[in-house]
């Protein structure tokens, strides 16, 4: 049983999309406005070509709500992110503002509202370009979409309640575990009130593991708990291969009646970057293998819901193979770490901010950032360390020693980071991170000149490419990040590399290919792989997934294609190659030019048979083995047809709450199934039932391919989406909008 509520605040908003005299009265059934649900995007754009005008501007949100039967208790509204300024009204009283949109922010609001009576909320969002608060300043390479962009929720407590708790990690190895429990009490009542913490530490299965009892006295404001360390044996450690969580349930008891509880989930892991360059998970060395990212999304800029962004973690991990991502350049969303705590991916997250760095009110919001940030995320068992420098900025001696200050007063169970581009920096950190681009596509990177030192950039500009460049391009693109890769693991005291970046991205003119994509990701913006792709995937244990791809295409042409040397990207010992039914020749792994992947690329040379192109062979296939036993396999045919198109959605069931969108993948084939990279044809959409689509329509694609979003209605039921090309026959799928489980703020006293 919960002793405080905690309500989906999400739904029946409505949308102003200009600022007005007085427009924090304005009625939410005013015909001036729209409805809307969040996160939202305070406009849906191309997903390229358009201008940063298009989303830069002021905005209201308006909601009614009635909490009757709350009356007597504390109502607080919890904002994940609001782009880039927030101000609260209440029946037209202001409550309170936060500058940022990358971190989340609370208020309460008991004082403010009636009631026995229908109350309105309005939120004034100020999506203009603000110089005044980071990451902006000077030129910014992404962008910030406005909007009220993550989730609000309304958290009903009592007088006496848990602001926050942070459950550090002291030890954790094979034998025991030590957690030492902190917490913010808020004490509202006019006297010091007697009370008892209960913390009961819970494992997966529900099941108690071990309880503390801490009697105390929580004075009038703000307390800060600190209760004695507890300690219990056999613990199941967190690890990016096994990646359990116990759940930290924590009663505060006034009398004999629960006044408030809070569920934490936590893992329990010790995580050390050590003088000798590496990096140790429970006290064994653990090389770091990542990439960036940047949590644009198609259309919706960074307004994507709670799947979607849990989606892009299961991405990065299973289908790029990846032990470790940075959270460039700004804190995540909630639902993004969570999966990553579920799932095992470690997290470099950092405050907003890139190379600009301010004068000293902008400052403070900066270390205000690094509070917010740490406060919000420290129970994260993936976050791994913290990144408190403005990217790529200058040396700032007082900025940054303050930044690292504020850091470790909060959480000294992690290390930090500042990301820098240049060695000579001074080294004011735990772990020195920095770009390293200049020598990338020979295959190097410099050696370090402070340990513990980690690369948290490489490639990116140096060899932009796209879906639908020339098969040459898209084979050394994916070449130079596996040599970068290779560089990186003989280097044994470096702890780990992550590369720019996993998807491309919506950024400004001034960087990218001039249609505001900058296509510097080893997946296209739809999250869509490139060769690179599965360069990395093929890194990942075979254990967990068996991994073949032949790099390249069957083209007829011998003047269209790339030479006679075939690169294949597996996690096998051996693979051996087929010509149609023909056998070719058998490889090991490349040893020599890859000695230190775990996985080395295997490379066919001087094939003979290619010389004169493949208009005589019916196809291409490689056959992993792994101790001699055939596991896994990869055929490509020569192009024929457009054949079919096929979508794709990564979900067959959405929520109805407004909000929750799917990805549907859409696939140009030929009759092998094979995508055909050359076409860029129209495809035409119909929906219909209780959703919408979010999309270009028609929608041209990009290599054969692309994806759109289907956002759901309120109503549940069956949506339809038809797709067609041309001289093809259409094609249908069926997404079922599901009726919503958790609990709403109602709109009136009707409900």
């Amino acid at each position: 049983m919960r002793y405080r509520k905690v309500l989906n605040f999400n739904t029946d908003w409505y949308f102003l999309n200009k600022d007005l005299e007085n427009a924090k009265n304005i009625y939410p059934g005013d015909n001036k406005l729209v409805r809307v649900n969040l996160p939202h995007s305070n406009k849906i754009v191309p997903h390229h070509y358009f201008e940063e005008k298009d989303y830069q501007f002021i905005s209201w949100y308006y909601r009614e709500f009635y909490v009757k039967k709350y009356k007597g208790k504390r109502v607080i509204i919890e904002f994940d992110g609001v782009m880039s300024v927030a101000d609260v009204y209440v029946n037209g009283k202001y409550v309170d503002g936060h500058k940022g949109g990358y971190t989340s922010f609370s208020f309460d609001i008991t004082d403010y509202i009636n009631f026995n009576e229908e109350n309105v909320i309005a939120v004034k969002v100020d999506s203009t370009r603000r110089i005044d608060i980071p990451p902006e300043g000077g030129v910014v390479d992404y962008m910030l979409f406005g909007g009220i962009y993550r989730n609000v929720r309304l958290v009903i407590v009592e007088n006496i309640h848990i602001s926050w708790s942070f459950i550090e990690v002291i030890e954790a190895n094979k034998k025991s575990a030590i957690i030492h429990p902190k917490f913010e009490l808020i004490n509202l009542y006019n006297e010091d009130k007697k009370a008892i913490i209960i913390t009961k530490l819970m494992d997966e299965d529900n099941k108690e593991v071990t309880t503390k009892e801490t009697a105390l006295i929580i004075k009038t404001g703000k307390n800060i708990i600190k209760q004695e360390q507890i300690s219990f044996l056999k613990p199941e450690l967190w690890h990016p291969n096994h990646p359990y969580l116990y759940n930290i349930y924590a009663q505060v008891k006034i009398g004999n009646r629960i006044c408030d509880d809070s569920n934490t989930k936590i893992g329990m892991r010790k995580l050390k970057f050590k003088d000798d360059g590496k990096f140790y998970i429970n006290g064994e060395s653990f090389k770091l293998r990542g990439l960036n990212r940047h949590q644009m999304f198609p259309y919706l800029g960074g307004a994507m819901p709670d799947r979607g962004q849990r989606k892009d973690a299961e991405i990065l991990k299973y289908g790029l193979g990846l032990n470790f991502v940075r959270s460039s350049h700004y804190p995540a969303s909630p639902s993004f770490l969570d999966r990553c705590d579920e799932i095992g991916l470690l997290v470099l997250e950092e405050i907003p901010g890139w190379q600009y760095i301010g004068d000293e009110e902008w400052k403070i919001l900066a270390k205000k950032n690094v509070e917010e940030m740490i406060i919000r995320d420290r129970n994260h068992a993936s976050i791994f360390l913290w990144g408190v420098r403005i990217n790529e900025s200058k040396d700032d001696h007082g900025f940054y020693l303050d930044t690292n200050r504020i850091a470790h007063s909060l959480d000294s169970s992690r290390q930090t980071c500042g990301v820098r581009n240049f060695q000579e920096s001074e080294f004011l950190e735990d772990v020195f991170t920095c770009n390293d681009f200049e020598y990338n596509l020979e295959g190097k990177l410099k050696f370090p000149q402070n340990i513990p030192y980690m690369i948290t950039e490489y490639m990116g500009h140096m060899y932009p490419t796209r879906s639908y460049d020339s098969v040459e391009r898209i084979i050394k693109h994916a070449v130079y990040h596996a040599k970068i890769q290779n560089c990186q693991y003989g280097m044994h005291n470096l702890a780990g590399a992550s590369g720019w970046c996993a998807f491309d991205y919506n950024t400004h003119a001034d960087f990218g290919s001039g249609d505001r994509i900058c296509y510097h990701g080893v997946c296209d913006i739809f999250r869509l792989p490139k060769f690179a792709a599965y360069f990395y995937k093929s890194q990942m244990d075979p254990e967990i997934e068996k991994v073949v791809f032949i790099a390249r295409y069957l083209i007829p042409s011998f003047n269209e294609d790339y030479g006679d040397e075939i690169i294949v990207f597996s996690n096998c010992d051996e693979i051996d190659l087929y010509a149609g039914e023909k056998y070719i020749n058998s490889a090991k792994p490349d040893r020599i030019n890859y000695s230190n992947l775990p996985h080395p690329l295997f490379i066919f040379k001087n094939c003979s048979w290619w010389e004169w192109g493949a208009s005589n062979i019916a196809s291409l296939k490689a056959i992993g083995k792994i101790n001699g036993k055939e596991v896994v396999q990869h055929e490509i045919f020569p192009f024929g047809r457009p054949d079919k198109l096929v979508l794709k959605p990564d979900y067959t069931e959405l929520i109805a709450d407004g909000a929750d969108c799917v990805r549907v993948v859409i696939e140009l084939q030929d009759k092998n199934s094979q995508i055909l990279h050359l076409s860029h044809h129209p495809v035409f959409f119909e929906i219909a039932g209780p959703g919408k689509l979010i999309a270009e329509n028609p929608f041209s694609l990009e290599a054969g391919k692309g994806a759109v979003f289907i956002q759901s209605g309120r109503e549940f039921g069956e949506i339809s989406l038809k797709a067609h090309v041309d001289g093809l026959p259409p094609i249908e799928i069926i997404i079922n909008n599901m009726a919503m489980q958790e609990e709403i703020v109602p709109v009136n006293g009707n409900i």
